[in-house]
This record gives structure tokens, sequence and C-alpha cells, in this order.
């Protein structure tokens, strides 16, 4: 636990990485186990200690422009002013919670917060998950916690926020299992993350998946796709996989696949990530591929070795 009274002088810094959710999208919150990536790019906090009662914060974009701006009563995380009120209560209610877990948390002295998003506000790689995870940091609490009392989910995004490796999570509570994993095909070159050009709300793709949505059986199943992902040595057999993930996965939704309503005529395989409708998919193909989905209107096509973290 940080001691506050030491660091009175001192400014704190936190990182937190951004994600992809490569296996057992929807699943994850039922248990499955799930092949996550951590990301090359993140989002930064600053705390700069100040002799006030208050808790300036400014958040800025990709772009270094300032995208948010509040002022904060302490103790009681009251808003003062705010350029947006609605984040601003949330922000609010995670900073409360972070104060219940840490009594020492933001009690005796105020000062100035700004955040760095390091990649595009509308990509969906993270910014609400690694904000969790550097104020879990900063309050020296359960990060898991935090999200419950927060945006919920499975709570993956969290596990890749400090995660230098991939991993294979398996969701429990707030104590969830994480196994660092190695995932670097030896065909990566031909991988590809597209972004589909509009931003999915995670909160709201969850809200009608249940307990009783996903049988034991196809949990099963997706455990032993996310293992064979694991262990697969040529792309051929990567494709029959994430393909195999995909009519699984939107047998059990009852929606089209992403390549079935955009990508029909794409000769590689195409896999949805994370909340299906929007953010990244992940295509394998071939050196062609940036051009056959830029002719698309996707101008967003990020190669393997630079969306994620362990291949830098």
């Amino acid at each position: 636990m940080i001691f506050y009274s030491q660091m009175k002088h001192k400014t704190l810094s936190f990182y937190g990485r951004g994600k992809l959710l490569l296996t057992s999208e929807y699943a994850v919150l039922s248990g499955a186990r799930a092949l996550a990536l951590p990301c090359s790019k993140g989002q930064k906090l600053t705390f700069e200690p100040l002799d006030s009662n208050e808790l300036l914060w400014e958040s800025f974009d990709i772009n270094n422009n300032s995208w948010f701006k509040a002022k904060f009563q302490l103790p009681s995380c009251s808003i003062i002013t705010s350029s947006n009120n609605s984040i601003s209560k949330r922000l609010c209610s995670i900073l409360r919670r972070a104060q219940v877990l840490n009594p020492y948390f933001l009690k005796s002295q105020g000062g100035r917060v700004k955040t760095f998003l390091e990649f595009e506000r509308l990509w969906g790689l993270g910014s609400s998950s690694t904000l969790v995870s550097n104020i879990a940091q900063w309050a020296s609490v359960n990060a898991y916690d935090l999200l419950e009392h927060s945006f919920g989910g499975s709570g993956y995004d969290l596990a890749c926020a400090v995660s230098k490796n991939p991993i294979c999570y398996t969701r429990n509570k707030l104590h969830p299992l994480i196994e660092k994993v190695s995932f670097n095909p030896a065909f990566r070159e031909n991988l590809y993350f597209i972004f589909l050009n509009q931003k999915q709300s995670s909160l709201d793709s969850i809200k009608g998946i249940k307990p009783s949505t996903f049988s034991k059986e196809s949990l099963k199943e997706f455990d032993i796709i996310t293992n064979d992902i694991l262990k697969c040595k040529t792309q051929e057999s990567f494709n029959i996989l994430i393909k195999k993930h995909e009519r699984m996965l939107a047998g059990i939704l009852q929606k089209k696949t992403i390549k079935q309503l955009l990508f029909c005529d794409f000769e590689g395989a195409i896999k949805s990530l994370g909340a299906w409708g929007g953010d990244f998919i992940i295509a394998s193909g071939d050196s062609d591929s940036p051009r056959y989905f830029n002719q698309k209107g996707f101008e967003t096509v990020i190669p393997f070795e630079r969306m994620i973290y362990s291949c830098k």
C-alpha cells in the first residue's frame, strides 16, 4: 500500500496497456478460458500532489488534445465543475469505491491528475479498463473490485493492462485465474487487425448475456479452441479454428458473422474480437489483405506485430 503521507510532494505515474480478446468473447463471462493479448499502446495516468482539498482532472487524447476536464471536492469526490457530467459521475463512483477499499486514498490531500491515451478513443482497445487499472494501482486496491462497481465485465482487460505477455484468462469473481502463455505465430506477418469504423459499447453488448446463454458443453468447446489456437503451427489450422469459433458463437448469439455481413468475398479467415458489431476484427490473409480492406472503406489496418505488445 502507498503511504500517502510519505508521497506528499512526489508526482506519481501509472500505466495500463490496451487489450484485444482473441477467443471466448461473451463466453468468458460464463467462465470460458479466453486468450487475451496486451497491446503495444495504452494509457498513462499521473498524479501531482497539491496543497489543496480539490482534485483537478484533465484527460488528453492521442493527439495530446484535452477532451475532458473536471474539478472534484475532497474527500467527498463531489463534482465542482465538469466538461461532461456523465463521465464525471462515473469517475466519482470509481474514486469513491477506491476510498472504501483504501481509507487513506484522497482523504487528506488534493492534486492534479492527467491521463494520456496512446490510441484513438473510439478504437475500443481499453480506454475504460486502462483507467480503472491505473486508478487501482494509484490507490493500491483490487482492480477487479473497482471494475465490478463501475463498468462491469469479465475483467480480462484489467489483466492485460498490467501484463507484458499474452494471457489465458478465466473469470473467478475478484480473483481470476491468469496464465502467462506464448502466442507469437510463425504466420503473424499475415495477421491484421481492422477497425470497423464504429465504437461498440461493451456495457450494451453484454446486457443480454445470461448465465444460461452458454451450455457447459459450449464452454468446454471454447476452452478446446483456445487451447488448440495456442498449439497450432500453421496458418491453415489457425484459419480453421477461428472459422469454427465464429460459427459457434454466431449460432449461440443468433447473429451473422462479420464475414457474412461485410466481407463474404475475402479469401482468408476473419474473426470478430470482443463485442460483435464494432471495434476490431482479426483477418488472416496475405500481403494483399490491407489493400482489400482499404478498398472496402476500412482505412485502419494494423499488422499483428505493431498491435501486440509482446511482438514490438
